[in-house]
């Protein structure tokens, strides 16, 4: 199966020392007919993962903070100020 990743956001979240970190959000899609030769069609799978600037993935949990699976880093998403 042909797949490809999708960004749908970007922001910023704050390690336990304070210190930012450039967050990306992607989703999954999937060739939707890749027997056809005519032009490509993507579908959403409905899968989403999350990744730091330098490519290590991370895990969401419930209550939207994020665990990075490699180093351990515990992030909470920065809130927005106006």
């Amino acid at each position: 199966m042909d797949i490809k990743l999708h960004r749908l956001e970007s922001f910023s979240a704050q390690d336990a020392q304070g210190r930012a970190h450039k967050v990306y959000g992607y989703e999954l899609l999937a060739r939707a007919y890749p027997w056809l030769d005519t032009a490509v069609q993507w579908e959403p799978t409905g899968v989403v993962e999350y990744k730091l600037a330098t490519g290590e993935h991370l895990d969401m949990g419930r209550d939207g903070s994020l665990h990075g699976a490699q180093s351990g880093l515990h992030l909470h998403r920065t809130p927005v100020t106006h």
